[in-house]
């Protein structure tokens, strides 16, 4: 832990922050409830088989399209779902065999190799506020300062920025690490390729409604608008803003499935998806005594597109 960035500073930090909230309700906060989160996996599974059938049945009617929307959304959201795996917070003990599989089929619902996202992941925390040391900051931040260059990670040019990014991170990882991602990787693009297959043999229009919408037009929309909630507009000189306070309405929380709370996560990573709401209102008052403005996405998008906001500043900066 002595090299990790963020921990190295947060001490301060994360002791004011336990005094924000009292003991019973920090206990009750992270205490893991699987049924809860077992409601929404199988509600997502039952969007991402439905969705589809349901393109299919409406045939030429324009209905497909917002349902087209939806299933891009609901194929980023397994991503939100394999980070709940990683974070332990699925299970209230330790079951690596069943958090292994559930990390795997999540992943491959995504179209991620689990062990990349992991340890991805966690050296994202661990180096949070490192412009070299954290891997999303410093292999998937736009380096161009262009809104054209911007605007490529809402189209299908996201998948090989991030395969890019993914890949160098990995040159660095143990090889049987790297094995191990190989291998993921090739069942899910095997999987995925198998899917958009049968949906081809059944109707090539379909498939392009059914998959190639949702997975290479709306699911680089969906993964852009999210991470413009995480780092991109912060306070640099306070690590308490080091994320994004973002206040989502009730659609962002389903559509996202609240991971819009990206700052409380980074406060209690242990804290389960379906109670961050609850800490943030449980963190209102540290908010307001430190002053931290929060966002929503529609002034995001503003910032980052209209404004030109450079990544992991502050607004104005």
């Amino acid at each position: 832990m002595s090299d990790w960035y963020y921990y190295q500073r947060a001490g301060e930090l994360n002791r004011t922050l336990k005094k924000a909230i009292p003991v019973d309700m920090m206990k009750a906060l992270h205490a893991k409830q699987p049924i809860r989160h077992f409601a929404v996996a199988l509600r997502q599974f039952a969007l991402l088989l439905g969705l589809p059938w349901l393109i299919y049945l409406v045939g030429e009617s324009l209905l497909w399209l917002p349902v087209s929307v939806l299933l891009g959304f609901v194929v980023f959201s397994f991503s939100v779902l394999l980070h709940e795996v990683i974070h332990k917070c699925v299970f209230t003990k330790d079951r690596r065999g069943w958090s292994a599989f559930l990390g795997y089929v999540y992943g491959l619902c995504s179209g991620l190799a689990a062990a990349q996202f992991e340890r991805w992941h966690m050296d994202h925390h661990q180096q949070l506020g490192s412009a070299e040391a954290d891997p999303k900051r410093h292999y998937l931040s736009p380096k161009r300062h262009a809104r054209w260059y911007k605007l490529l990670y809402c189209t299908p040019v996201l998948f090989p920025i991030y395969f890019k990014a993914a890949a160098q991170a990995a040159a660095g990882y143990p090889k049987d690490l790297q094995r191990k991602i190989r291998f993921q990787r090739l069942s899910v693009i095997a999987i995925h390729l198998s899917v958009l297959g049968g949906f081809a043999w059944i109707d090539p229009i379909f498939a392009v409604r059914a998959y190639v919408i949702p997975v290479f037009f709306v699911f680089p929309i969906a993964f852009t608008l999210n991470r413009l909630g995480q780092h991109y507009v912060i306070e640099p000189n306070d690590i308490a803003q080091w994320s994004t306070l973002m206040r989502p309405n009730p659609l962002w929380n389903f559509l996202f499935i609240y991971s819009s709370y990206h700052l409380e996560h980074h406060y209690f990573p242990a804290v389960p998806f379906y109670k961050l709401r609850a800490l943030q209102r449980a963190l209102d008052p540290f908010y307001a005594e430190k002053g931290v403005p929060h966002y929503s996405y529609s002034q995001l998008v503003w910032y980052w597109f209209v404004r030109n906001h450079k990544p992991h500043t502050a607004v104005g900066a």
